[in-house]
């Protein structure tokens, strides 16, 4: 007997994409990613007046509920089909809503806090809802996201208590909502009465996944574009000393798009891609590493900022911390992205890490445009490397991690 095209349960599975083909990124998730550009520039400026390590401990906190609001939907948009009228209403109303937390990142851990808060919990727990409804023609997946709904509305109650207090109490709520979040999914949302997920049944499409959290990257890497050519036009007079510092800001943000995306972005791809178990690289090489690049790039971005500003003045400690510590998370994050994907140690990477750090020890005695020239070096220098030392690519292509 054959089922009535107006069946809640035939109709809940049209909304699924379909896995007969590879997966495209859509132009709705590409304008829904537009709003993460105006949160990673808040994110970013956050740094510059103080970057004392509360304010950077504050900024990496929000750093986090930002990339799970947007990777959480990430794995929705996977495997709902974003052409679809419903899901893209979703997405529109995530927006909206992203869009009103990016506004108050500035102010979140003073009078908009509440508005953090409250945006956090509003999209974890409306996305869980929506597709728990919406999967009824697919109990494996629905079961999936009612296990994360029940992890979701705690989360969601963490973080809302936490706009609604002040002092470090906003903080360690916050910081709660986003470990038990993070622990969700390493635990597979195990839930009592519900049991728990296996990787084996987050059946993503890999490509499209890479494919997104590379996007993410790319966002950052554009807000780093933004601010140095922002930064320059706003100068009354452009000097050597500026120009110069023009071109080594320029130079390292090249430098750590060609190290990402040169040769493993592509290779990682498509393995995940061709993985037995997709979801499982999913949620390590991608979900939870791929942040630590972000922020990376952030901090690069903010010390860019800063030379452009004051291109002659002494490296201090505060501009060495965004100088050298920008590329070293980069790399640091990168290097646990290659471990996790190819199970090889990636020594070049970790050397960099090094050098960066035996930099900081001139923090003082050179000028902050030679010190942000010498870390545009030094990751341009493991960039070159990867076509020399180590696996190539060529080899990363036939040895997948299964």
């Amino acid at each position: 007997m054959s089922t009535p095209a107006g069946d809640p349960v035939t109709r809940a599975r049209q909304l699924l994409r379909d896995r007969s083909g590879a997966q495209r990124v859509t132009n709705i998730e590409l304008f829904f990613d537009l709003v993460y550009v105006f949160a990673v520039t808040q994110l970013s400026h956050r740094l510059l007046p103080e970057p004392t390590v509360r304010t950077t401990l504050q900024t990496a906190l929000l750093l986090a509920m930002v990339w799970l609001v947007w990777a959480y939907t990430t794995w929705v948009t996977n495997w709902m089909d974003p052409e679809r009228i419903e899901v893209r209403l979703l997405l529109v109303a995530a927006m909206l809503i992203s869009l009103a937390m990016s506004a108050a990142l500035p102010h979140a851990f003073a009078g908009w806090g509440w508005v953090v808060g409250t945006a956090y919990a509003v999209q974890q727990v409306g996305r869980s809802v929506f597709m728990v409804a919406a999967l009824r023609g697919s109990p494996s997946l629905r079961r999936n996201y009612e296990r994360i709904l029940a992890w979701c509305v705690v989360s969601g109650a963490f973080a809302v208590a936490g706009g609604l207090v002040t002092g470090a109490g906003r903080d360690t709520l916050w910081v709660l909502a986003v470990a038990v979040d993070v622990t969700g999914g390493l635990t597979g949302f195990a839930t009592p009465g519900l049991g728990r997920s296996l990787t084996a049944d987050w059946t993503i499409e890999g490509g499209h996944f890479a494919e997104r959290c590379q996007a993410f990257i790319l966002i950052a890497l554009g807000e780093s574009i933004v601010i140095i050519g922002a930064t320059l036009s706003g100068m009354a007079r452009v000097t050597a000393t500026s120009a110069a510092a023009f071109v080594v800001a320029f130079a390292g943000s090249v430098a750590l798009w060609w190290l990402y995306f040169d040769r493993s972005a592509g290779a990682s791809a498509e393995l995940i891609a061709a993985s037995d178990d997709p979801g499982r690289l999913g949620r390590s090489a991608y979900h939870l590493i791929h942040p630590v690049m972000v922020a990376g790039i952030i901090v690069a971005a903010a010390g860019d900022e800063k030379i452009l500003t004051f291109p002659s003045a002494a490296a201090t400690g505060g501009s060495a911390a965004l100088n050298l510590g920008g590329p070293a998370l980069f790399l640091a994050g990168h290097a646990a992205f290659k471990f996790v994907v190819w199970r090889v140690v990636p020594w070049t990477r970790l050397a960099g890490v090094a050098v960066l750090a035996l930099l900081a020890l001139a923090a003082g005695t050179i000028a902050e445009i030679a010190l942000a020239a010498c870390a545009a070096v030094v990751v341009a220098a493991v960039a070159a490397a990867d076509r020399h030392v180590g696996r190539g690519l060529t080899r990363e292509r036939s040895e997948p991690l299964t």
